[in-house]
């Protein structure tokens, strides 16, 4: 019983923690997916990474929430960019099946260099909106983001909400506080997708996910608010740890492999 005890402390403090973290730039599941593999090791890998989505999706929702009540939401490139993830994630949960994803591991793993090495380089990247007009181009691109990143999401997962952040800043032209409100939505979709198609297609921890996911709505609600008091400044240096963060994780990946 005791065992049990420090177990689902240990599990809900992680979930707090990735709350926190999602909330203000994403890569939450840097914390809760290797906690929840550590602590069922002999767990099936698609039951995990289900149970995660279950934890996520509240504090990213309660995330979106928050922000939605302090920052205006471009529902003109956050909708259609939503419904992309939402599709692109399905048929990336479903792509699993035929690939196996650890083959986006170096590709990720360049990207994410050259990511942190841009957004070093340029001081003002985010710092201050440069968002012209959303017409037919801004919808676009907002569409073929929240796709291919849906996919990505759907498929492999580390980094999806700063891969969101990042592309949204450098061609939305969003500060880092407004691309991250558009990323909750666009991570909103992607996390809905995937507990649908693991949901019918393996056995998911709902008990343990709904313990989780309390603990995770805690950790996003101090998240958003303190990225909402400090503004863009926070938020873009929350990215760049992150990032580098990511890349160390996936490095190590790579060369234990």
């Amino acid at each position: 019983m005791a065992e049990v005890d420090a177990l689902l402390i240990a599990l809900g403090f992680a979930a707090f923690c990735a709350g926190f973290v999602d909330a203000v730039v994403g890569g939450g599941g840097l914390i809760q997916i290797p906690a929840l593999f550590a602590a069922f090791p002999s767990t099936l890998p698609a039951t995990l990474f289900g149970t995660n989505k279950l934890a996520s999706i509240v504090g990213t929702a309660s995330a979106a929430v928050q922000y939605a009540r302090r920052v205006a939401i471009p529902w003109g490139v956050a909708g259609p960019g939503a419904l992309a993830a939402l599709v692109g994630a399905w048929f990336g949960a479903r792509a699993v099946a035929w690939f196996p994803p650890d083959i986006l591991r170096p590709v990720i793993l360049l990207l994410l260099v050259l990511v942190a090495i841009y957004t070093f380089m340029r001081k003002d990247l985010g710092a201050t909106s440069r968002e012209r007009a959303h017409g037919t181009a801004a919808v676009a691109i907002a569409v073929a983001v929240g796709g291919v990143i849906g996919f990505y999401d759907g498929f492999f997962g580390p980094g999806t909400g700063s891969f969101f952040i990042f592309l949204l800043v450098r061609f939305l032209g969003m500060d880092f506080l407004r691309a991250s409100v558009t990323a909750k939505i666009l991570n909103v979709a992607t996390n809905l997708a995937a507990i649908g198609f693991f949901a019918f297609n393996v056995e998911l921890l709902w008990r343990l996910g709904v313990v989780m996911a309390v603990c995770n709505l805690s950790g996003a609600v101090v998240g958003s608010r303190l990225a909402l008091r400090h503004g863009a400044g926070f938020v873009r240096r929350m990215f760049l740890f992150v990032v580098s963060v990511l890349i160390a994780k996936l490095a190590y990946d790579l060369l234990a492999a």
